[in-house]
């Protein structure tokens, strides 16, 4: 089942709000476990964990920012 255009913007927002800080959390602990790396190999930690978090979450951003296609207001306009 497909989650409505209403509940896809709620949870995206949770994701950015809650789940986002909570992985930030996680990176950069995971990263602290090492003896600190240098510069160079750090960052390229930080930015693979960048890219690898959107990955699954793609879709459900995909087209949030549009209006609701389900509205009736918008498409009587």
């Amino acid at each position: 089942m497909a989650l409505s255009y209403k509940t896809r913007r709620r949870v995206a927002l949770l994701v950015l709000c809650v789940g986002l800080p909570a992985y930030i959390v996680l990176a950069v602990t995971l990263v602290g476990l090492i003896d600190r790396p240098s510069l160079w190999v750090e960052l390229a930690v930080y930015v693979g964990l960048g890219f690898l978090w959107m990955l699954p979450l793609r879709p459900l951003f995909l087209g949030i920012g549009q209006p609701d296609p389900d509205d009736e207001d918008q498409t009587m306009k």
